[in-house]
């Protein structure tokens, strides 16, 4: 039980989960998964070197996922400023609030609201698990001493070709996100349906519709299990550049444009007649031509050459 998922976990204050770099779709839903299931009972965090594009934005928490590492400090800096121009740096507690005031030497300007530039630093987390991903290449925050003292562990569908000591989970399988599911259940982790729907879109865009070769029947076990728990199949919206304006991002699903060329009516298709040459009027009656019709043509002149 000592080295279980759910020891290190219960042994940590703070858990960071890290996703790799330019993240598969099934590694992000995992990664999302184990974060809901595990930060109401640590705080947890959860990161990525890559940003999120619109393709994970049918996820639930996608928004949680932190460009920065961590959050333990906070940094204040003002880009383009030269420090040299500062003379002092105090701060206050103004009715339990916080100032801090920058005082410029004398004659030079102060820094500029446009200037200011707020972040955060350190990383406060005790326990690092790394999802899905290769080798150390894919997780540049390994190289980072912002982790020194951390316990580090992998979550994958291959063992992570690493030299650094890391904890590994990782099992072969068709996903990532079967992999996580069947963590949380063994280690009796909290799943809902939010964090089962994330874990069934994972294990069907990981394995292409259960098509990959990977795929076993502890696959759609796993599956059905998520379904129970309260999982829903979410439709895979597919977008086109063709409806929207540069640089804008859907919020509804995509409706092809009306052709502007009106269609023919089924009704028609279906009913127009072969076009034909207009009646006479006379169709259909017995007319007799001028016996003079059937006889040769005489041209008459009216001058010789």
């Amino acid at each position: 039980m000592g080295n279980s998922l759910l020891s290190l976990i219960d042994s940590a204050s703070s858990v960071l989960v890290v996703l790799p770099t330019k993240p598969y779709f099934d590694q992000v839903a995992a990664g999302l998964a184990l974060y809901l299931a595990v930060h109401d009972r640590k705080e947890t965090s959860i990161f990525c070197p890559s940003p999120m594009t619109v393709g994970f934005n049918r996820l639930i928490g996608v928004n949680k996922i932190s460009a920065e590492i961590g959050s333990k400090n906070l940094t204040i800096k003002f880009a383009g400023y030269d420090a040299a121009n500062i003379d002092k740096v105090s701060y206050d507690i103004d009715n339990g609030e916080f100032k801090l005031t920058v005082v410029p030497k004398a004659g030079l300007p102060a820094p500029q609201k446009e200037q200011l530039s707020v972040s955060y630093a350190g990383v406060s987390a005790d326990l690092v698990i790394l999802i899905g991903g290769a080798n150390d290449s894919h997780f540049p925050v390994l190289s980072s001493d912002e982790l020194t003292g951390a316990k580090t562990a992998h979550i994958g569908t291959r063992v992570l070709d690493s030299n650094k000591e890391i904890m590994s989970f990782a099992k072969p399988g068709a996903t990532t996100s079967e992999l996580v599911a069947n963590l949380i259940k063994e280690n009796g982790l909290t799943i809902d349906a939010e964090t089962a729907t994330n874990l069934v879109m994972g294990i069907e865009e990981g394995s292409a519709s259960f098509s990959s070769s990977e795929t076993t029947p502890e696959t759609f076990e796993t599956f059905a299990y998520l379904l129970r728990s309260g999982g829903a199949r979410m439709p895979k919206v597919k977008l086109s550049p063709m409806g929207f304006p540069p640089g804008s991002i859907p919020t509804k699903p995509f409706r092809a444009p009306v052709s502007q060329q009106p269609a023919t009516p089924m009704s028609q298709i279906e009913t127009q007649p072969e076009a034909v040459v207009p009646e006479s009027d006379e169709e259909g009656q017995d007319v007799n031509p001028p016996s003079d019709w059937l006889q040769p043509k005489i041209y008459k002149g009216t001058s010789v050459s």
